[in-house]
């Protein structure tokens, strides 16, 4: 074994992107023109959910949540990956590469918390209209995003305490971004309690989350088709059937990720693919299906962009 390094003094070495140097200038402008798409964006659908009081309703209101979470995944993942593009350097010291591990665990957690509390506001819509304003009332539209954001952080806080101030026998990191199983790697000595902790959190909260979420979009989906009006049921399937593929691709991806740092056989590159996919596509992906596909926010957003001009 290696001898012991000092977290506070240590310089990690990430997993090579492996661009050829002459594809690395047109890598960087994709990358940089994909960043700045996203921000763009997001920005842009919190700007119009924010000033146009016309879209403060509960949906709404918990959608603003949705850029604020993709904007700080983007931000974790886009600009070091930019810089390692352009110089080459695929170097990162533990703090930084600490930071960065919390924040992309907070993002893809505060992700999937996110589609569920939207899930659970579709279907009281859907399902229970009548009951819609009293279950989604202001105070308990609050108290359902301070839970979202409060069981984001307590667990994945907790996740990352048990790791801290650990020393580490080993510098490399084996992802093409800090993540925590790529940091345990790095623990000398037994990590068994924080493997099983990690492994508890995910199974048990994404477990309750995915359930959640199938039942909640198989009820709309029921109770659509016995509606009458054929143009109602069609769009509300479209719409369901669409948000439903998407997010089980997320969880699909997610627990691949996370589970194949934990299996000797599993595919390195197919677990790096499962992990970028999913700092990549979200950010880009909810502007357009959670934002841009709403005639509302499409409308507003139109008018914003008048009003500035």
């Amino acid at each position: 074994m290696e001898s012991n390094f000092s977290i506070y003094t240590t310089l990690l070495t990430m997993e090579s992107l492996d661009i050829p140097t002459s594809n690395a200038i047109p890598a960087f402008i994709f990358g940089a023109l994909t960043y700045c798409g996203i921000m763009f964006f997001n920005v842009s659908i919190l700007l119009t959910l924010v000033f146009n009081r016309k879209l403060h309703k509960p949906m709404y209101i918990l959608l603003i949540n949705m850029p604020l979470n993709d904007m700080i995944g983007a931000t974790v993942f886009f600009p070091h990956l930019l810089f390692s593009i352009l110089t080459e350097n695929r170097f990162v010291s533990y703090s930084i590469c600490f930071a960065e591990a919390f924040l992309t665990h907070i993002y893809v957690s505060g992700l999937t918390n996110l589609l569920t509390a939207m899930a659970y506001d579709r279907y009281i819509a859907i399902c229970s209209p009548l009951k819609y304003n009293t279950l989604m009332s202001s105070n308990n539209l609050i108290k359902i995003i301070i839970i979202v954001w409060c069981l984001d952080y307590s667990l994945i806080g907790t996740v990352f305490i048990l790791s801290f101030r650990k020393q580490i026998c080993s510098t490399k990191i084996v992802d093409i971004f800090c993540n925590n199983p790529s940091l345990l790697k790095l623990i000398c000595g037994d990590t068994s309690v924080n493997n099983y902790f990690g492994l508890f959190v995910t199974f048990f909260k994404q477990g309750i989350i995915v359930l959640s979420v199938v039942y909640t979009y198989v009820q709309i989906l029921i109770t659509v088709i016995y509606k009458r009006q054929a143009d109602a049921k069609r769009k509300a399937i479209q719409t369901c059937g669409t948000h439903l593929i998407v997010f089980l691709c997320l969880e699909w991806n997610l627990l691949f990720g996370l589970t194949a740092h934990r299996i000797e056989g599993a595919s390195p590159t197919l677990r790096k693919a499962a992990g970028a996919s999913i700092m990549i596509f979200p950010p880009i992906l909810n502007p357009l299906i959670y934002g841009l596909k709403t005639k509302e926010i499409r409308q507003n957003l139109v008018f914003l962009f008048v009003s500035i001009e």
